[in-house]
Protein backbone atom coordinates (compact mmCIF):
# COMPACT_ATOMS: atom_id res chain seq x y z
CA UNK A 1 0.00 0.00 0.00
CA UNK A 2 1.21 3.47 -0.90
CA UNK A 3 1.96 6.07 1.79
CA UNK A 4 -0.86 8.58 2.17
CA UNK A 5 -0.28 11.99 0.63
CA UNK A 6 0.05 14.65 3.31
CA UNK A 7 -1.89 17.82 2.55
CA UNK A 8 -1.54 21.06 4.52
CA UNK A 9 -4.26 23.71 4.35
CA UNK A 10 -2.85 27.08 5.34
CA UNK A 11 -4.57 30.37 6.15
CA UNK A 12 -3.87 33.32 8.37
CA UNK A 13 -5.77 32.42 11.54
CA UNK A 14 -6.44 28.68 11.19
CA UNK A 15 -9.82 29.44 12.73
CA UNK A 16 -12.28 28.78 9.89
CA UNK A 17 -11.36 28.04 6.24
CA UNK A 18 -8.34 25.81 6.75
CA UNK A 19 -10.09 23.94 9.57
CA UNK A 20 -13.06 23.23 7.30
CA UNK A 21 -10.81 22.07 4.47
CA UNK A 22 -8.92 19.75 6.82
CA UNK A 23 -12.18 18.19 8.02
CA UNK A 24 -13.50 17.71 4.48
CA UNK A 25 -10.31 16.05 3.27
CA UNK A 26 -10.33 13.74 6.29
CA UNK A 27 -13.93 12.83 5.46
CA UNK A 28 -13.58 12.37 1.70
CA UNK A 29 -9.90 11.53 1.20
CA UNK A 30 -9.94 8.15 2.88
CA UNK A 31 -6.67 6.41 3.58
CA UNK A 32 -5.00 7.98 0.56
CA UNK A 33 -4.61 11.36 2.26
CA UNK A 34 -3.57 12.79 5.61
CA UNK A 35 -5.06 16.23 6.23
CA UNK A 36 -3.47 18.99 8.28
CA UNK A 37 -4.15 22.69 8.77
CA UNK A 38 -2.21 25.60 10.20
CA UNK A 39 -2.12 29.37 10.34
CA UNK A 40 0.45 32.10 10.04
CA UNK A 41 -1.09 33.85 13.07
CA UNK A 42 -3.33 31.18 14.64
CA UNK A 43 -6.42 32.04 16.64
CA UNK A 44 -8.94 29.79 18.36
CA UNK A 45 -11.33 27.98 16.06
CA UNK A 46 -14.26 30.32 15.54
CA UNK A 47 -17.49 29.17 17.27
CA UNK A 48 -19.43 29.51 14.00
CA UNK A 49 -16.91 27.24 12.30
CA UNK A 50 -17.74 24.56 14.87
CA UNK A 51 -21.46 25.20 14.44
CA UNK A 52 -21.64 24.97 10.65
CA UNK A 53 -19.51 21.85 10.55
CA UNK A 54 -21.63 20.17 13.22
CA UNK A 55 -24.72 21.01 11.15
CA UNK A 56 -23.51 18.69 8.41
CA UNK A 57 -22.28 15.96 10.73
CA UNK A 58 -18.57 16.80 10.63
CA UNK A 59 -17.70 18.07 14.10
CA UNK A 60 -14.15 19.35 14.44
CA UNK A 61 -13.40 16.94 17.29
CA UNK A 62 -9.68 16.69 17.87
CA UNK A 63 -8.83 19.65 15.66
CA UNK A 64 -7.12 22.69 17.12
CA UNK A 65 -5.59 25.87 15.83
CA UNK A 66 -1.91 25.44 15.01
CA UNK A 67 0.99 27.64 13.96
CA UNK A 68 2.65 26.75 10.67
CA UNK A 69 5.97 26.40 12.52
CA UNK A 70 4.66 23.18 14.08
CA UNK A 71 5.04 21.56 10.67
CA UNK A 72 7.68 23.52 8.76
CA UNK A 73 10.74 21.25 8.30
CA UNK A 74 9.20 18.63 10.62
CA UNK A 75 6.67 17.01 8.29
CA UNK A 76 7.06 16.61 4.55
CA UNK A 77 3.90 17.51 2.66
CA UNK A 78 2.96 16.41 -0.80
CA UNK A 79 0.55 19.32 -1.27
CA UNK A 80 0.25 22.77 0.30
CA UNK A 81 -3.03 24.61 -0.24
CA UNK A 82 -3.35 28.23 0.82
CA UNK A 83 -7.01 29.08 1.35
CA UNK A 84 -6.72 32.85 1.77
CA UNK A 85 -4.91 35.55 -0.15
CA UNK A 86 -2.99 36.76 2.90
CA UNK A 87 -1.52 33.30 3.51
CA UNK A 88 -0.62 32.96 -0.17
CA UNK A 89 1.21 36.28 -0.02
CA UNK A 90 3.04 35.58 3.25
CA UNK A 91 3.53 31.82 3.14
CA UNK A 92 7.07 30.50 3.53
CA UNK A 93 8.47 29.82 0.08
CA UNK A 94 10.69 26.88 1.00
CA UNK A 95 8.90 23.64 1.86
CA UNK A 96 11.23 20.64 1.77
CA UNK A 97 9.73 17.74 -0.18
CA UNK A 98 6.71 19.70 -1.40
CA UNK A 99 5.40 18.43 -4.74
CA UNK A 100 2.38 20.67 -5.34
CA UNK A 101 1.42 24.13 -4.15
CA UNK A 102 -2.13 25.38 -4.77
CA UNK A 103 -4.05 28.53 -3.94
CA UNK A 104 -7.80 28.44 -3.32
CA UNK A 105 -9.02 31.92 -2.48
CA UNK A 106 -11.99 31.91 -0.10
CA UNK A 107 -13.52 34.92 1.59
CA UNK A 108 -12.94 35.10 5.35
CA UNK A 109 -16.31 34.39 6.98
CA UNK A 110 -15.03 35.64 10.34
CA UNK A 111 -14.46 39.10 8.84
CA UNK A 112 -18.04 39.36 7.62
CA UNK A 113 -20.09 42.01 9.45
CA UNK A 114 -23.81 41.53 9.93
CA UNK A 115 -26.45 40.10 12.20
CA UNK A 116 -25.95 36.70 13.82
CA UNK A 117 -28.15 35.10 11.15
CA UNK A 118 -26.23 36.84 8.33
CA UNK A 119 -22.88 35.82 9.80
CA UNK A 120 -24.07 32.24 10.14
CA UNK A 121 -25.22 32.36 6.51
CA UNK A 122 -21.76 33.55 5.42
CA UNK A 123 -20.06 30.71 7.31
CA UNK A 124 -22.42 28.22 5.63
CA UNK A 125 -21.70 29.73 2.21
CA UNK A 126 -17.92 29.47 2.67
CA UNK A 127 -18.26 25.96 4.15
CA UNK A 128 -20.19 24.83 1.08
CA UNK A 129 -17.64 26.40 -1.28
CA UNK A 130 -14.77 24.65 0.50
CA UNK A 131 -16.62 21.33 0.50
CA UNK A 132 -17.23 21.59 -3.25
CA UNK A 133 -13.59 22.55 -3.92
CA UNK A 134 -12.19 19.64 -1.89
CA UNK A 135 -14.49 17.20 -3.72
CA UNK A 136 -13.57 18.72 -7.09
CA UNK A 137 -9.85 18.48 -6.28
CA UNK A 138 -10.15 14.87 -5.15
CA UNK A 139 -12.00 13.98 -8.37
CA UNK A 140 -9.27 15.64 -10.45
CA UNK A 141 -6.58 13.81 -8.45
CA UNK A 142 -8.34 10.49 -9.10
CA UNK A 143 -8.57 11.30 -12.82
CA UNK A 144 -4.86 12.10 -12.95
CA UNK A 145 -4.07 8.76 -11.35
CA UNK A 146 -6.33 6.88 -13.75
CA UNK A 147 -8.87 5.74 -11.20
Amino acid sequence: MQEPKRVLFLCTGNSARSQMAEAFLREYGGERYQAFSAGLEPREIHPLTHRVMEEIGLPLSGQRSKRVDEYLTKIHFHTLVTVCDQAEKNCPTVWPGLVTRLHWSFEDPAAFVGSEAERLGKFRQIRDQIQAKVREWLAAEADCQGE
